[in-house]
């Protein structure tokens, strides 16, 4: 249930913090109090379309908080498969409101407005000031059918919409694959002359790589033999500033003297290992100067090579293993289009194949909504002359459609009579809009009893009756209230009456500065209430008494309906 709503900067709602208790809440207050704007702010909360023109005057920005107490297990399953988990019980949605953008948070973690959606539809459930207008289509007629029906309708909707999407997709392959025979040929030539350009090639997995240090040594051919040139010169060659030269007149001259101390012994040797050091990469040095050779054939043929290589990668990767990827892929389609007749009869089977199970399944959905039509037509019949209707017959009628849809292939219509020998026809074509608001508060009482969704919304359900009619809409409510918690705004003394808990919305001017106030009322300040809607600006005796008795005959109804 509906904890409670905390709403900031709102229009007219500086702050208003209200805690909402079980059953029938009723919300009563003149024209222009605030009254729609407070369950509005509810609609906010759950993801409603939202402008900075809502906000306060003067306000950076408005809060909606709503607060639910989670206690059913199939609300909490539910909840859990979108990753919501109630702390304790609890869930708490708020929708941070700004110029431009929106801030939602699930249990102070800030999720996608989407999510919000999702939560709201299975916390509760709002019949707007015009929603019984949309009862004028079909589409909602399907909606109410499959929700009377959702024990056994749910899981097999769920398999008509995943078999349309595989069908649809199955077509879509079909249509795209079965071209004219012209494009068929162009595309075969096309893809033809790829494979064999990468074939051509004889691409080899890393060759890349070789071919370019390859070709970059090549290309540094030059300054390589020259470094390699003047290095010997340096160390290795015959001319007096040599090293090996200047080494060896320095181990002459120690040879001389080694005998005569330790110490020139020791040099003396050190110089005959930097003699043995030199001459191995004076030989390393030569070795590489008489292996390394320069063809300027050979660097043009690896240049060719590469470039060759690099405009298949601009083509069809940006590697060798991509490119002989791709060249795969398209010699598979080419297998196809050389083989189309065969690929066509494949992809048309399994159109087919897709097809009977979709078949399958929207022929299932069919019979379970066929089985359960007569039920909710009898029951929402039964609905509508609890409301002061005095004849009624309804129908539910679950007509083909042509082709299918995710929802299965019916449409169902609602055929009603009001009038004693008068033929049932479409329900747009017969009832009024006040007739229309009775009829969805019947719909919405017959769903109530099979929609875990506890918490009902009414936003002035009683528009266009009044008297015996009243009375009715009033009972109804009040029976809602026993196995729901139900908020209601209403103007009507009758339905007000029925409150569990009865809340006013007041206007306030202070300092020049205009509020929207809500409080819960007492037993007295409700019957003062309920006086004011009977009689106006002026409450007489007479006035109060007929509200005390009001009040008295709605108790003493309710307390006979729990009995029952």
């Amino acid at each position: 249930m509906l904890q409670s709503l905390h709403v900031k900067n709102l229009a007219l709602i500086e702050e208003a913090e209200v805690e909402w208790k079980e059953g029938l809440n009723i919300l009563t207050g003149e024209t222009g109090a605030g009254k729609s704007l407070l369950l509005g702010s509810v609609h906010l909360a759950l993801g409603g379309k939202y402008s900075a023109a809502m906000l306060r005057e003067g306000a950076d920005y408005g809060l909606v908080e709503l607060v639910f107490y989670v206690c059913d297990p199939r609300q909490q399953k539910k909840l859990e498969r979108l990753e919501i988990v109630p702390e304790d019980g609890i869930v708490a949605l708020s929708r941070k409101l700004m110029d431009g953008r929106s801030i939602s948070r699930i249990n102070g973690e800030m999720v996608p407005i989407g999510r919000l959606k999702e939560a709201a539809e299975i916390l509760i459930d709002i019949h707007g000031q015009h929603e019984h207008q949309s009862l004028l289509y079909k589409k909602k007629h399907l909606e109410i059918l499959d929700a009377y029906a959702k024990d056994e309708a749910e899981s097999v909707k769920k398999q008509v919409r995943e078999a349309c999407q595989i069908y649809r997709e199955a077509v879509r392959v079909l249509e795209e694959a079965d071209k004219g025979e012209a494009e068929r040929k162009k595309e075969e030539d096309f893809l033809s002359f790829e494979a064999e350009e990468i074939r051509e090639a004889a691409l080899i997995l890393g060759e890349d790589e070789e071919l370019e240090s390859r070709y970059k040594k090549m290309r540094n051919a030059r300054k390589i033999m020259e470094s390699l040139e003047e290095a010997y010169e340096c160390t290795g060659g015959l001319s007096e500033t040599s090293a090996s030269s200047s080494l060896g007149r320095a181990i002459h001259a120690m040879s001389e003297v080694s005998s005569y101390d330790p110490k020139m012994e020791e040099l003396y040797g050190e110089l005959l290992e930097i003699e043995s050091l030199l001459g191995d990469f004076n030989r390393e040095l030569s070795d590489s100067q008489d292996d390394f050779s320069f063809s300027e054939e050979e660097f043009y043929e690896t240049e060719n090579r590469l470039n060759t290589i690099n405009h298949l990668k601009t083509k069809y990767g940006n590697s060798i293993g991509e490119i002989l990827h791709y060249a795969e892929e398209t010699e598979k389609k080419l297998a196809v289009l050389q083989d189309y007749d065969a690929y066509l009869a494949s992809l048309r089977e399994k159109k087919d194949v897709a097809q009977k199970e979709l078949d399958r399944w929207t022929n299932k959905l069919t019979e379970i909504r066929e089985s359960y039509a007569g039920g909710l037509s009898e029951e929402i019949r039964q609905g509508i002359l609890d409301l002061n209707f005095l004849n009624v017959e309804f129908d539910t009628v679950i007509r083909p459609l042509p082709d299918y849809t995710e929802s299965g292939r019916d449409e169902a219509e609602f055929m009603i009579s009001l009038n004693p020998g008068e033929k049932k026809k479409p329900l747009g074509m017969v009832a009024s809009g006040g007739e229309l608001s009775r009829i969805m508060l019947a719909v919405k009482s017959v769903l109530a009893d099979k929609d875990e969704v506890e918490t009902l919304i009414f936003d002035e359900i009683d528009t266009g009756i009044s008297g015996r009619t009243a009375q009715k809409v009033s009972e109804k409510m009040a029976l809602l209230g026993k196995r729901h918690q139900v908020l209601c705004i209403t103007h009507l003394a009758q339905i007000a009456a029925m409150a569990d808990a009865h809340y006013l919305i007041e206007k306030q001017i202070n300092d020049n500065k205009t509020t929207t106030e809500i409080r819960l009322l007492g037993e007295d300040e409700s019957i003062q209430e309920l006086s004011r809607i009977l009689g106006g600006a002026k409450i007489t005796e007479a006035v109060q008494s007929t509200a005390k008795e009001m009040k008295k005959l709605a108790e003493n109804m309710k307390s006979k309906h729990l009995a029952e």
